[in-house]
């Protein structure tokens, strides 16, 4: 039990994965440096998180504790896939600050036993809860868990409006070209095309939800008093820098990668803390202990994905076609309102060097001597542990930022190639064989080590990261005396 006056941060993340993960590495971050942490979940995954690593998973740890508001959506059949985007998003805006609000006053209670609420700490697009810690006058940073590019590509929905490139003018735009439209001139973005700016501004609707959404919630990060980002100053200092330049937030702080700075060499109970919603299989581990180094291509379309049947036919006979060894995550609803099956003539082809599960602790996958490459949809967290492993990426972006961030990867960092979204199986296998075997992929693999040694780097005691978090703590998160 700590004292009463200690600092406590209420850290909000957006509930899904990729978000509840970042924030955890920054709640436990916190906590290491004595502040007191209630992490905000809402009902339906905190029961997700319970069914899938027991109650113990969300029981908490001395100063460190669990809550839950609703995330105001009806209940659903399937209580164990992710849900769907922009219904979330649309319902965690209109309905959650009631919620949270009543959270607070209960975590500021003097009978409840822990400290009164110093700071929050809250995914920006779970903007409501700034109109929460402006009503309590408490310092408030935003936790940016994509790319400060991505950010950067969002924010600049505007532009593209302004330009007459958005709205499309016809769906035929899709697909006859019009995406690979250069778009010079882009403050903070390199070599950008239409096609690789966050794709929910591909839309004939002028209206359409998601571009006025992130367009308001990007805009509310001025007024923040910080903003942290899940990357490193090395990667993404330019973007960071436009971002703090068009006055997109007061102060922009790199702490990643947030899983190499919130790691701790000595077990804690802190650290034992996690918050997959999917069960792990610790087997995928085991399987690869058998493998020659740089063997294994790694396959993984992260928690959000969905393909069509005949995609995901494809990608399996690119994979057998390759001869290749592989590990492959099957997510259960990885196919698009069907189950994911694969043939059986495909299963009996790749019985001796093709594993397949439905889920994995992905860091250690990565960090695995014998993975040489990662067929991925670029999603942030994937894109940022492709880098700690050393790992160079085949891409295949889905949705949202995973666009800039292939760009990035293929055209600025030198350690991806990309798919196009009409996959084909001859493509997927020449692909996998020229980044395993071709000279472009010895220099990507060469690249992707020169980056993992600044990920290291970065995070260390004394690196950019670690004093980057130092100055957060001290600057904006500590209450003034």
């Amino acid at each position: 039990m700590g004292s009463l006056d200690q600092p406590h941060a209420v850290c909000v993340p957006y509930p899904a994965q990729g978000h509840v993960t970042p924030m955890l590495n920054v709640a436990k971050l916190l906590h290491a440096r004595g502040f007191d942490i209630t992490f905000v979940n809402t009902k339906y995954n905190h029961a997700r998180l319970i069914r899938s690593r027991g109650p113990e998973a969300v029981a908490g740890i001395p100063g460190f504790r669990f809550a839950t508001i609703p995330d105001g959506l009806p209940p659903s059949e399937d209580n164990d896939v992710t849900q769907d985007i922009a219904t979330l998003c649309r319902s965690t805006t209109e309905t959650c600050l009631g919620p949270f609000r009543c959270l607070l006053a209960e975590l500021n209670d003097p009978a409840a036993g822990h400290p009164a609420v110093t700071c929050i700490v809250s995914d920006v697009i779970m903007g409501f809860s700034i109109d929460a810690a402006l009503e309590l006058s408490l310092p408030y940073v935003q936790l940016w868990t994509a790319s400060a590019i991505s950010f950067l590509g969002y924010h600049h929905y505007r532009l593209l409006m302004d330009r007459g490139l958005a709205p499309l003018k016809d769906v035929e735009q899709l697909t006859n070209g019009f995406l690979d439209t250069p778009v010079e001139d882009v403050p903070g973005l390199r070599n950008m095309r239409l096609r690789d700016f966050p794709t929910f501004i591909r839309t004939t609707d002028p209206d359409e939800y998601m571009v006025h959404y992130v367009l308001r919630e990007t805009d509310r990060t001025a007024n923040a008093s910080a903003l942290i980002v899940n990357t490193l100053d090395d990667l993404e200092g330019e973007a960071m820098a436009a971002m703090e330049e068009l006055g997109l937030a007061r102060k922009v702080y790199a702490l990643g990668p947030l899983p190499l700075l919130a790691h701790e060499e000595q077990p804690t109970p802190r650290s034992s803390i996690t918050l997959s919603l999917w069960k792990e299989k610790e087997e995928t581990l085991e399987w690869l202990d058998g493998r020659e180094p740089n063997s294994v291509i790694y396959v993984n379309f992260g928690s959000i994905t969905v393909m069509t049947k005949e995609q995901l036919l494809e990608f399996a006979w690119g994979l057998a076609n390759s001869g290749k060894q592989f590990l492959w995550i099957v997510r259960r609803d990885l196919v698009k309102g069907d189950a994911a099956m694969l043939p059986p003539e495909f299963l009996a082809e790749i019985a001796e060097r093709g594993l397949m599960a439905n889920w994995c602790p992905q860091q250690e996958v990565l960090n695995h001597p014998a993975v040489g490459a990662f067929l991925t949809h670029s999603g942030w967290n994937s894109t940022l542990e492709a880098m700690c492993g050393g790992v160079p990426v085949i891409s295949w972006p889905f949705f949202a930022d995973q666009q800039i961030n292939c760009r990035y990867q293929c055209t600025v960092w030198g350690v991806g190639m990309e798919i196009d979204s009409n996959v084909r199986r001859d493509t997927v296998s020449s692909l996998i064989i020229e980044v395993m075997e071709g000279e472009l992929g010895k220099e990507m693999r060469r690249k992707a080590l020169e980056w993992r040694n600044k990920t290291l780097d970065a995070a260390k005691p004394g690196g950019s990261s670690h004093r980057n978090f130092d100055e957060l703590v001290r600057k904006v998160l500590l209450p003034k005396n």
